[in-house]
């Protein structure tokens, strides 16, 4: 006989493996089995980190379902940001929206992409970190990864942006140093070419919870620059355009 699932034992075990520095292999943990075992796992884990934001990351299972996790730690680098570096960090270039006002549930006529731009009310330059404590990441259960909060471990907030590069931020210059070599240097190229995809996806998925694209939320919306690995900590410094967003990485 299988035995039951246990949201919160998988929440405890990913939570202690991030405090230590550590990654598993997808066969070592107990698998949730839908997407509401991986969310149940998710909040148990998301209470346990302390997670206190209002700022989230959306994107797409390989079946197409629309997700969320929360971002921590959150810091507003203008003031001068440090974030810890663990072995298998990696960064990405994105930008973040904060909404202006709620995207509810609907049950009836989808959000279209003016909705969800008519919805934001700031638009700024953001860094994500990663390193999940399954070794494998996604690829081989992605209900898993969802489970340890899409492998989020870090959100650096920059300034604030024209609202207009949410149509435009494709193509820009962007260019990214850590602990003084260039890492990236190219155009900024999002994984589905418009930075709201995933947003658009998210905000029409009935199964989202209620409380979700509240007003006041900040969504960082995927990378602009790919998933780089940092080998060591450093400070990173981020030219998008003419914006700038400066931060630290310390090893934990």
């Amino acid at each position: 006989m299988t035995e039951a699932f246990d949201p919160r034992a998988l929440a405890a075990r990913l939570h202690s493996l991030h405090r230590a520095g550590r990654q598993e292999e997808t066969g070592s943990f107990p698998l949730p089995v839908d997407l509401h075992q991986a969310m149940e796992a998710q909040n148990f884990l998301t209470a346990a980190d302390g997670v206190s934001s209002n700022a989230w990351k959306v994107t797409v299972s390989p079946q197409g379902q629309a997700v969320a996790a929360p971002l921590h730690p959150y810091a507003e680098a203008v003031s001068g940001a440090d974030i810890p570096w663990y072995p298998g960090l990696k960064f990405e270039t994105e930008i973040a929206v904060r909404l202006g006002k709620d995207l509810p549930v609907r049950v009836s006529a989808p959000y279209s992409r003016a909705d969800v731009v008519e919805a934001i009310s700031a638009v700024y330059l953001g860094a994500e970190l990663l390193v999940s404590a399954v070794r494998e990441g996604g690829s081989v259960s992605f209900l898993l990864f969802l489970a340890d909060r899409l492998g989020n471990s870090g959100y650096a907030l920059g300034p604030q942006l024209d609202t207009s590069v949410v149509d435009s931020a494709g193509g820009t210059p962007l260019k990214v140093t850590h602990a003084g070599r260039t890492i990236y240097d190219g155009p900024a190229q999002h994984p589905k070419g418009d930075v709201l995809t995933w947003l658009v996806d998210y905000a029409n998925d009935g199964l989202r919870p209620e409380t979700s694209l509240k007003a006041g939320a900040l969504i960082t919306t995927g990378t602009l620059s790919g998933a780089i690995e940092l080998a060591e900590p450093g400070a990173i410094d981020i030219l998008f355009g003419d914006a700038r967003l400066s931060f630290s990485l310390s090893k934990a």
